[in-house]
């Protein structure tokens, strides 16, 4: 043996050390090495049977990792004789009689090789492996076969592009190896084999595999059930979970036995509980990932396991402690109860209400009523679980729920009164605003009586967190008839735990009582004055004196509460405190000190700032050099990743601040994710600054935005994205003081990588919020900020999104006709839709910024997409798509005016037909239409305006036109019928008729936008002293005055608005005849009479301003 090989030997040693420092030190020998030693040294020491085990394992998993990440460089750099030499070498390794476990990890080092050397072509560039393959499989030996299955498993795309001609090769080799002859272990991976093969097959290869492979399912799952009998090995169960979540349509065939398998585990308590977690998991996951299939073939299995779902439930600890700790755990994700829980949770999201809850609440009264605490616990925690998935069937029997649940606030145990603190917490985020109009009578004072459990902090911060749930989402008018009592609860108990946490340090009720009176004046608003100068001081003595690490949070939750009370009051009252409380929150900044990376403070700091932002307006500027700092550190945080094989997740997997991706071929993506909700939020505090400050924070756009844009492919956390496209046009805007050029170079900058994220983002929730943002982008920069090549690319994003919308609802269609398809299928199917028209009617919004700052200049590009657009109006398409197509061509009328002549045979018939459609929102898009066509097509359509207006009359004189869902329809109309007599009446031939109907639609009292053009034309007729409105004699005037008063007390005009002071000023000329106005005003109601007077004191304080 050479120097060098014994060296290399001792290294492995040394590398296996427990002793860190010499451990390390051989890390960083081992580093140094030359990367052709590294692998000579290593493949040698694997052959090498004087070796020992470990030294042997440790050199196998090193070569793996070290061509994982290096190999085609290295191999690129040997003459092509030592490439095949090592190669060789390799498969000899194999061959080797060696230990399960070694030739385990060199089974992987040729599956990483051969993952190399398949190009982009798919061409396997190394042949022999593939004889090898076969060999191996066709050979007496077991442990050989067994390779050859794991080498596939790991690769099971080495046969690259000729995996078509060996398919049946293939499917040979792993139909001998599963069959009941071979050894045991060859059978087991088989299976592996097998299910990795299906995994691998992308979406569109997917039925022609599943088909060919179908027979071999039935011999997959025996196996699998044989593994599982003998509770040996869980890597079958595991595959088979994956398999459920990735390829559920597979296993269809044998769906039943499945769940035969699965229950006969679960229900037993002969199965350790890993075991039954498991299947328990295959049969959630089935649930979510294949509900139709479910529903339809394995309902008799659901019905029998929510009761046991329910019984695990109550598998819980006595815990004589529990109520009274002052440090509460997370809870432990591998609990019998907390898997329970959430599973209950997903299989009523993934198989719906009609089919969880009646099975739920059979089960419900004998648990309530049950002498257990536990299994009081575990059904009003199960009301908690299936709200969400539930919503519709549970909404509809919530008073009888609530009866239950109420009732246990008094339960003796603590732990009772905890769930039911949660379920009543849970259901007011999940019915929300239904739940807090119907039950807060009874809600309210429940849990302020809980918040008296003095002998129970733990039950006590609950109920606390409980009326945050239930403030969050109350109506405000209906919160603060309780808030004295509330506030006297709460302010109480805030001065008693402010003494307790002085004289015991005992601080959870403290801080979830701050995050509750924080709750509450952010609902109440301005109602919540009374209370601030007797809370404030307490609440600053808190954020100034409690500095130790162990009530960082406590000053954090502190430090949110006084911001949202400031915003809650408002400036007025807040601002005498504002600058002290500054100081305070930028004491850990000013003073050469800076917050550690874990510190809980960070985030509310950074919200908190935010807040005062937009409290302060333009005094906030004078604090941004000390935010900035932390805020653009916490935004430009960069995560942790790692590439990570199948072992190495194992080891980090129950690591809850971490996630994975799995690449396949033991490949994992890992990111540590904690921090990373904290990044998406300072992300948005500079949103925040950008859109308040305004040229304010141009000092600042520049840093910002080159932060920004590369966060829009920032793709571990869809929150950073959504943030940085809604950050963009704010920016562009605080940019506009320092020049054209300026602005020019940041929008050079922007654009490109913006409409190339908009091509490849995944979310549909980013996608909005990035078409948003370029349409906001254009509004913002105005005429020709786009050059040829960008238009070019901003018309391709929306054809190709306007032709995914149209493929969707092909796909939708095609679903309706699937085996499996039912009412679960139909409500999946509309919240898609609804997706997709949201998607679409933010494609329209950036047609719409192109017509309103190109007007008609934008014509000759809107020709390459407007055929996509003319589809949408057809009348085969749903409601929707006339909706939206209709938008566009309102715009394209309203922006080109005359113009727009060249599509009138599409636009004309359109509004025509659509105009009395019986969806109100596509009555509304045409009427509208109809609207800008009298106002700004011109002349030459006066004989089109003089078709609308009998269909006008038709839809404004319906008697539904009123009803809530019709008026904005019915307004838009009326608004129409003003535009044209007012535009483009040439073709009327009955004019003072229509100005008498038009009178007769007045008032209008819910569209703003329109109720100006209705108005103004209002103001035209009585101003010119109109016969047909004033009447004889004047007699119309207590109908104009009352017409006027009720769109002051409907606040559809503003006093200070040009129309909004053209009729005050008509009113105070009728005043100006003491007798007449008398007659006026004894036609008004009390409120109208009011709002006649505000909308004086409103007038005549800007008048003074």
């Amino acid at each position: 043996m050479s120097a060098d090989q014994a060296q290399f030997q001792q290294l492995l040693v040394s590398l296996l050390s427990t002793d860190n420092d010499v451990r390390q030190q051989a890390e960083e020998a081992y580093n140094n090495l030359a990367r052709e030693l590294k692998v000579t040294h290593l493949l040698g020491n694997i052959q090498n049977g004087q070796q020992s085990e470990e030294a042997r394992q440790m050199a196998a998993v090193l070569l793996r990792r070290l061509f994982t990440t290096e190999f085609l460089e290295f191999y690129k750099e040997i003459p092509a004789e030592s490439q095949n030499q090592l190669l060789q070498q390799i498969l000899l390794a194999v061959q080797q009689d060696v230990t399960p476990q070694l030739r385990r990890k060199i089974c992987e080092v040729v599956a990483e090789v051969a993952r190399n050397l398949i190009d982009e072509d798919c061409n396997n560039q190394w042949p022999d492996v593939l004889q090898f393959l076969f060999q191996c499989a066709n050979s007496p030996n077991p442990q050989l076969q067994e390779s050859a299955l794991r080498i596939f498993t790991s690769v099971p795309s080495i046969f690259g592009n000729q995996e078509a001609q060996y398919i049946e090769l293939i499917k040979q080799m792993l139909a001998k190896s599963m069959d009941a002859s071979s050894d045991a272990e060859v059978r087991v991976q088989a299976v592996r084999a097998v299910g990795a093969f299906i995994l691998f097959h992308d979406k569109e290869k997917e039925a022609a595999i599943y088909k060919h492979f179908a027979d071999m399912l039935p011999r997959m799952i025996h196996i699998t059930g044989e593994t599982i009998e003998a509770q040996d090995d869980q890597c079958l169960l595991k595959l088979l979970i994956d398999m459920t979540e990735n390829c559920p349509k597979f296993l269809r065939p044998q769906l039943e036995f499945i769940f035969e398998v699965c229950m006969k585990v679960f229900s037993s308590q002969d199965f350790e509980d890993s075991w039954r977690h498991l299947v328990l998991e295959v049969m959630v996951s089935l649930s979510e990932n294949a509900p139709a299939m479910v529903r339809k073939r394995a309902d008799k299995y659901i019905v029998a396991l929510i009761p046991l779902v329910l019984q695990m439930m109550t598998d819980l600890d006595e815990d004589e402690n529990w109520s009274t700790t002052d440090v509460v755990d997370d809870d432990d994700h591998s609990d019998n109860n907390v898997i329970a829980e959430s599973s209950l949770d997903r299989l009523a999201c993934g198989l719906g209400g009609k089919v969880v809850l009646p099975h739920v609440m059979a089960s419900l009264p004998a648990m309530l009523s049950h002498a257990d605490w536990k299994h009081r616990f575990a059904a009003l925690m199960a009301i908690s679980a299936i709200g969400e998935g539930c919503h519709k069937q549970m909404e509809a029997i919530l008073d009888e729920v609530m009866t239950g649940v109420l009732n246990f606030l008094i339960d003796p145990h603590p732990r009772v009164r905890y769930a039911a603190c949660n379920a009543i917490g849970q259901m007011s985020t999940d019915f929300a605003p239904t739940f807090e109009k119907k039950f807060h009578s009874q809600v309210i004072p429940g849990l302020l009586s809980l918040l008296d459990d003095v002998e129970n902090p733990r039950v006590q911060a609950h109920a606390g967190a409980a009326l945050v749930n239930f403030s969050e989402d109350c109506p405000k008018n209906i919160l603060t008839r309780y808030l004295n009592g509330i506030m006297d609860k709460l302010e109480s108990i805030l001065n008693s735990k402010f003494k307790e946490l002085v004289e015991k340090g005992n601080k959870l009720v403290l801080e979830q009582v701050v995050t509750t009176i924080a709750s509450v004046a952010d609902t109440c608003e301005a109602e919540f004055v009374a209370y601030y100068d007797r809370l404030m001081p307490c609440l600053k003595f808190i954020i100034q004196n409690a500095n130790s690490d162990d009530l960082r949070m406590l000053r954090g939750k502190t430090i949110e509460c006084v911001s949202l009370i400031g915003l809650a009051v408002g400036r007025e009252k807040f601002i005498g405190d504002a600058g002290e409380i500054m100081d305070m929150l930028l004491v850990n900044h000013t003073e050469g000190g800076e917050l550690a990376d874990d510190d809980p403070q960070t985030s509310y700091l950074i919200t908190a700032w935010a807040r005062m932002c937009k409290i302060l307006g333009k005094q906030f500027e004078q604090y941004l050099p000390v935010v900035m700092g932390p805020v653009m550190r916490t935004a430009t945080m960069k995560p942790e990743v790692a590439m990570l094989d199948n072992d190495e997740v194992e080891d980090i997997e129950g690591d809850v601040d971490w996630s994975f991706i799995n690449l396949g071929e033991q490949q994992n993506f890992a990111i540590r994710t904690a921090g990373m909700d904290d990044k998406a939020s300072a992300c948005e505090m500079l949103v925040c600054y950008a859109r308040e400050l305004k040229e304010g924070f141009a000092e600042y756009a520049e840093e910002v935005v080159r932060q920004m844009v590369p966060m829009l492919k920032f793709y571990f956390h869809d929150g950073v994205r959504t943030a940085a496209a809604e950050s963009l046009p704010y920016l562009l805007d605080c940019a506009k003081i320092k020049g054209p050029q300026y602005l020019e170079g940041m929008w050079l900058y922007i654009y490109p990588e913006l409409l190339k994220v908009i091509n490849t983002e995944p979310e549909p929730e980013v996608q909005t919020e990035l078409l948003n943002s370029l349409a906001k982008c254009i509004e913002t920069l105005g005429p020709n900020c786009l050059n040829e090549e960008a238009m070019k690319q901003v018309l391709d994003i929306i054809n190709k999104y306007v032709v995914e919308h149209f493929e969707s609802a092909d796909k939708r269609l095609a679903a309706r006709n699937e085996e499996d398809y039912d009412d679960g299928v139909e409500e999946e199917l509309a919240e898609q839709d609804d997706t997709d028209v949201y998607i679409l009617s933010k494609i329209v919004d950036i047609t719409h910024a192109l017509f309103q700052t190109n007007q008609a200049s934008f014509l000759p590009a809107f020709e390459q997409v407007a055929p996509n657009f003319v589809k949408l109006l057809d009348p085969s398409r749903s409601a929707a798509d006339h909706q939206w197509g209709v938008c566009v061509f309102d715009d394209l009328i309203e922006f080109c005016g005359p113009a727009c002549a060249p599509y009138q045979q599409i636009f004309t018939p359109a509004l025509l037909q659509y105009v009395c459609d019986k969806s109100p929102e596509v009555r509304q898009a045409a009427a509208y239409g109809c609207g800008v066509l009298g106002q700004f097509a011109g002349e030459q359509f006066a004989l089109t305006c003089a078709q609308i207006i009998p269909l006008l009359v038709q839809i404004i004189n319906d008697p539904k036109s009123r009803e809530i869902e019709n008026i904005n329809a019915t307004e838009n109309a009326i608004s129409a019928f003003a535009k044209i007599l007012k535009y483009n009446k040439s073709a009327l031939t009955n004019v003072d008729e229509l100005i008498a109907t038009y009178f007769s639609f007045l008032p209008v009292s819910e569209d703003g936008e329109e109720a100006v053009h209705i108005y103004d034309y209002l103001c035209d007729l009585i101003e010119g002293n109109h016969p047909v409105i004033l009447g004889a004699n004047n007699c119309n005037l207590p109908r104009i005055v009352s017409i006027i008063a009720e769109a002051f007390c409907t606040k559809v005009v503003e006093a200070q608005s040009q129309t909004g002071t053209r009729m005050l000023t008509i009113v105070k000329q009728v005043e100006s005849n003491p007798e007449v106005m008398a007659a006026c005003a004894s036609t008004l109601s009390p409120e109208q009479q009011q709002a006649l007077q505000d909308a004086y004191r409103e007038l005549a304080s800007v008048a003074t301003a």
